[in-house]
């Protein structure tokens, strides 16, 4: 039989999962001192819910599930599996509305599935870390979107990172300026959209591909990205006010609106310090077809792809309730930034290295209850415990903790516990020294900490 789980899904063993967690809890921090709240929705949608919002594409990506029972002969499926975090969304505010507060700012962390082909980087099941704000149409929330993602990676210890932002009312009155007819906007966008992936002679076959003449391909290449220019070696300000420059011009009048909300939006967040990883990027048009303004994606160099992404989607929530909300949100893409941090060796060196702080030996069969009390003991002092679960010899205890990287291992013999003392051993440092009993705990911690910040 085989073992292994099915393709594009994964197991996660303890050291990974730390490391998730980690993550996770950074992200949710720093999303709830923005004033977002949390927000799960099931793993099941009704597949009406979900068809019709993600374009063509995204729609074949849907993970159907056969009826249940002697429907299933039919081989149709009324339920399918959440494709992203944005579309239950939206549904949840259709169906609560008049119980949530006006402005409503949630934040979102479960998995989602989509029947993609797996590949490097690509899974089938991953997690989305959204966070969305519902009920305002001011660039403000814009502004918050892009301060909580940026404060998200500077704490996670990204430094080099790029917010890229664009509208898509600037995209489509470039696309009109560079020739392309309205019915190809939609094949356009897709293509451009896979610039920083396959670049610009990759992006030229896919347009020509899709029915769009080599001139009218090259012109829309030079309008959306020119040659020599290089957004992450320009200081943000300069760059952006040369970007906007250059695309109202080529603009000449049309898509008035979205030029006045990007204008807005780096405006408000030039004195952030997110301000100085923003860039206006003409070219960046994210593939999903419910966004309606503002559109962002997150890039960090020497890779291909982003960490995330998301923007305005004002017409989504009126599919599902039949007048308009506004809405925007941005959605962190971890498995690529645990990838990354990996990769560049970016956790903190006790994430994901060891199991306990301490673990409890068993001197003889006479100690167990001793060293179940001490074990609760310095649990309740908030250390974290792993006994031993059998009398055996001291050396294959100490090398089991070794090989679990747990930095300290108590010792209590016969005559140690009639005197109330217990041994502890620093395994990092072969070190060995007695403590009161009342102190070892304290003595780990002292420990603990000089493992884990050298």
């Amino acid at each position: 039989m085989n073992t292994g789980p099915a393709r594009g899904m994964r197991d996660f063993l303890p050291e990974d999962l730390r490391r998730r967690q980690y993550v996770m809890a950074v992200i949710a921090e720093v999303y709830q001192q923005y004033g977002f709240e949390p927000l799960e929705t099931p793993a099941v949608e009704n597949i009406e819910t979900l068809l019709g919002k993600y374009g063509d594409e995204g729609d074949r990506l849907i993970f159907r599930i056969l009826k249940r029972g002697e429907a299933a002969e039919t081989g149709q499926a009324d339920l399918a599996l959440r494709y992203d975090l944005t579309v239950p969304l939206a549904r949840v505010v259709a169906e609560y509305r008049a119980r949530l507060p006006k402005f409503f700012k949630r934040y979102q962390m479960q998995p989602v599935w989509r029947a993609d082909r797996p590949q490097k980087g690509r899974f089938r099941e991953f997690y989305q870390c959204d966070v969305d704000a519902i009920g305002s149409t001011s660039m403000v929330v814009e502004a918050e979107l892009l301060g909580a993602a940026g404060d998200v990676l500077q704490r996670l210890g990204f430094s080099g990172y790029m917010l890229r932002l664009n509208h898509r009312q600037v995209l489509s009155g470039l696309l009109d300026a560079g020739g392309v007819p309205v019915g190809q906007h939609g094949d356009a966008l897709i293509a451009l959209d896979k610039l920083d992936k396959i670049g610009r002679d990759g992006v030229a076959r896919e347009l020509a591909d899709r029915g769009i003449s080599a001139d009218g391909a090259a012109r829309l290449l030079e309008t959306f990205a020119p040659s020599g220019a290089d957004a992450a070696s320009t200081e943000a300000a300069a760059w952006n006010a040369q970007t906007l420059a250059r695309v109202t011009t080529l603009l000449d009048g049309r898509a008035a609106e979205g030029v006045a909300q990007l204008t807005s939006i780096l405006s408000l967040v030039a004195a952030a310090p997110v301000g100085a990883h923003v860039r206006l990027d003409p070219s960046l048009a994210r593939g999903l077809s419910y966004y309606t303004g503002a559109i962002f994606e997150i890039s960090v160099p020497d890779l291909a792809g982003s960490l995330g992404g998301g923007g305005r989607y004002d017409g989504l929530i009126g599919m599902f309730l039949g007048e308009a909300v506004p809405a925007a949100g941005i959605s962190l893409g971890l498995e690529r930034i645990l990838v990354v941090m990996a990769e560049r060796g970016m956790f903190p060196a006790h994430i994901g290295a060891d199991a306990a702080d301490v673990m409890v030996t068993i001197w003889n069969a006479d100690g167990i209850a001793d060293a179940l009390a001490l074990a609760a003991e310095l649990r309740a002092s908030g250390l974290r415990v792993e006994v031993y679960p059998e009398p055996d010899k001291l050396g294959k205890q100490f090398r089991y903790a070794a090989s679990r990287s747990i930095p300290c291992v108590t010792v209590v013999g016969d005559d140690e516990r009639t005197q109330g003392w217990v041994s502890v051993k620093h395994l990092p440092t072969a070190s060995q020294q007695g403590h009161p009993r009342a102190e070892v705990a304290q003595a780990i911690r002292t420990l603990t900490a000089r493992t884990h910040h050298g």
